[in-house]
């Protein structure tokens, strides 16, 4: 059941049973510019501490997340109907890891770089990149990722000195109050990161507002929204809008194990986790045994409350998305489609729009289960001839988010994984939420914006500004006055930096005259001083 949002409040409900849980105050679209406005009045005085000092305060987050965990996993599994060892797994342990990540190492990709230059053109000048804050970079969270990935969005972009206005999915605002309150127990300069609940006109109110940066996880539709609002501003923005995520089976796979990574990574958190898997493409010779396996996995999976030990798959996170998920579904199947197995269930006691895991073979590409994004525990199977028809399948998609291959052969796996134009592939494995913390996630270019956690993430939070330093004596070697002499010169350079032995051969009988010519009147300006 989705939250109900009204002008004052947002109360969030138990997807599974409708019962209420919490509510809070939302945010208007109208005060985002206040409160925006309160974080850039503290954020200069975070910024001032170096990389290293603000790590500390990292590493006391993530002792706060584990001194909190019991009660994070009962939040999370209520809020987000999910199994409590899902969200332990999936959640609340990648985000420890990120956090202690950062602070290890978060100095050392923030302290900044030399940059090399060249002596013959600049004989003196040394160069260095620094990262600067942005100011306040804007975090706009997704319901399918309620903890650990706006987490470590935000820490990293304290890691960076910048403040933070964290706008979470509806169907999060209990986690998203929970990670203020892991956030203050750390001893975090009060008003230096802002919760703002409210729903999509909110986030787009935070986008247009006068923060930095926006780091957006959400819907394709609104997360196109945003775009076009920060690059209307002139605004640095990264998208991740979820994908279409695809399996590669190959010949030589250990069934078993494929078997297993497409039950966990199709069906954790009912299909609906970021980077879950929607396709199998299975090469014909393991097809059989495949999906005779898969079928069984998939009818033995228990469907119904989350909260007891025994259930696998929960709820859906609204009656909106069981009926889109049984349009796709009945489209396929009206389409020639098989379905195996899954289906509506109605569990005794509940209230909620439960899916139970489905698998469905003989798809087709031209069907819309095999090319619009699903969001839950259905996995379309289609046999395929040879790993290059596979690649071809997986490329031909708009969502290109994450892939993986399931092979014996290392170098095979990874030939494949270097044709796959996705922005993420694991071999033997499937990750269907940013759990590799220490990595960059992120879709490919033309289905996605940037990238977040990672070095490269993390750099992403700052900004790169170049230094220079000369010394105050000697005139630029290059600075004129421009004649003959100075062209003459600057060929004869260009000509010592080539390839072949000719052009260097006649900068030196053609242009050693000029060389010291330029040289010796910016040593005379020099002496004139």
């Amino acid at each position: 059941m989705s939250p109900t949002v009204t002008e004052a409040t947002l109360t969030a409900r138990n997807p599974a049973t409708g019962e209420t849980i919490g509510a809070v105050a939302a945010t208007a679209p109208h005060d985002v510019d206040a409160v925006v406005a309160g974080i850039y009045r503290v954020q200069p005085i975070w910024a001032l501490l170096r990389p290293t000092d603000r790590a500390r305060y990292l590493r006391r987050v993530a002792q706060a997340v584990i001194a909190e965990f019991e009660e994070l996993t009962d939040l999370l599994a209520r809020e987000g109907a999910r199994p409590r060892a899902e969200v332990a797994t999936l959640e609340l342990l990648p985000a420890i890891d990120a956090l202690l990540w950062m602070a290890d190492e978060g100095g050392r990709v923030l302290s900044g770089r030399r940059v090399g230059v060249h002596r013959s053109l600049f004989p003196v000048k040394r160069a260095r990149v620094h990262y600067e804050p942005f100011g306040v970079v804007g975090v706009i969270g997704a319901g399918s990722a309620p903890f650990a990935q706006p987490l470590g969005q935000i820490a990293g972009a304290l890691l960076a000195g910048n403040g933070v206005a964290f706008k979470p999915a509806p169907r999060a605002v209990l986690a998203a109050e929970r990670i203020a309150r892991v956030l203050a127990r750390a001893g975090l300069p009060e008003g230096l990161v802002r919760v703002l609940p409210g729903g999509r006109e909110t986030g787009l109110a935070l986008a247009r507002s006068s923060v930095a940066k926006v780091l957006f996880t959400g819907s394709p539709s609104v997360g196109h929204e945003i775009a076009r609002a920060c690059v209307s501003l002139d605004k640095e923005v990264t998208i991740e809008a979820g994908g279409k995520d695809a399996m590669i089976v190959c010949a030589d796979a250990h069934v078993h194990r494929a078997v297993a990574g497409a039950l966990w990574s199709g069906f954790a958190a009912a299909g609906q986790a970021r980077g879950s898997v929607e396709r199998v493409y299975v090469v014909e010779s393991a097809f059989e045994p495949f999906l005779s396996a898969l079928v069984r996995g998939a009818s033995g999976l228990t469907v119904g409350d989350p909260l007891l030990d025994a259930t696998q798959v929960g709820p859906l996170s609204s009656p909106r998305r069981l009926a889109r998920i049984r349009e796709l579904v009945d489209d396929a199947v009206d389409a020639g489609a098989r379905l195996h197995c899954g289906g509506p269930v109605a569990p005794p006691g509940l209230s909620g729009s439960f899916y139970a895991p489905a698998v469905l073979s003989e798809v087709t590409e031209d069907m819309a289960i095999m090319r619009e994004p699903l969001n839950g525990p259905v996995l379309a199977v289609m046999r395929v001839a040879s790993l290059d028809e596979a690649i071809r399948h997986v490329n031909d998609s708009a969502y290109g988010l994450g892939a993986s291959v399931w092979t014996a052969d290392r170098y095979a796996g990874l030939r494949v994984a270097r044709e796959l134009r996705v922005g993420m592939v694991w071999c033997n494995d499937h990750l269907p939420s940013p759990a590799v913390t220490r990595g960059p996630w992120g879709a490919r270019a033309g289905s996605g914006l940037g990238r977040t956690l990672g070095e490269s993430g993390l750099r992403a939070c700052a900004q790169e500004k170049l230094v220079t330093w000369d010394p105050p004596g000697p005139r630029g070697l290059w600075w004129g006055p421009y004649d003959a002499t100075l062209t003459r010169a600057a060929q004869s350079f260009a000509e010592l930096r080539s390839s072949r032995d000719a052009d260097r051969q006649r900068a030196w009988r053609h242009g050693a005259r000029a060389m010291v010519g330029v040289g010796v009147r910016t040593l005379r300006r020099r002496a004139r001083r």
